[in-house]
């Protein structure tokens, strides 16, 4: 089990940015395809047609979202948690995902930099 870091900007601020990641049609906008999600504490939810499923545990408007991310035969709950920041560029992500399967690692990694922050700030600055 592997744990990653990591801080991004994106150009817009907390309170976009936090629908953006909430909200499923906006999701569908910058991810283009459906999306179940839901600020209900313990609600399931799926984007990229299943490829990401989990329950969302905890949510602070604006400010913060935690998840556990399901992870097939995994023994250990894998969690996300991702806190938002006013920045002087928009806002700063902090994001913080523990226990990623090891052979899935580099694939968590590129999809967090390329599908999920990078898909979302490619939106906000297209």
């Amino acid at each position: 089990m592997k744990d990653y870091k990591k801080y991004y900007i994106i150009p817009e601020s907390p309170e976009s940015v936090y629908l953006a990641l909430t909200n499923p049609l906006t999701i569908q906008l910058w991810t283009g395809e459906p999306a179940e999600m839901s600020t209900e504490q313990g609600s399931e939810f799926s984007m990229w047609d299943g490829a990401i499923v989990g329950k969302n545990i905890e949510f602070e408007t604006d400010k913060k979202i935690v998840q556990q991310w399901y992870f097939e035969g995994q023994p250990e709950e894998s969690i996300v948690t991702i806190k938002l920041h006013s920045d002087k560029a928009g806002t700063s992500v902090e994001l913080r995902h523990t226990n990623i399967p090891d052979e899935a690692y580099e694939d968590m990694v590129d999809g967090w930099n390329d599908n999920y922050f990078g898909a979302l700030a490619d939106f906000y600055e297209g």
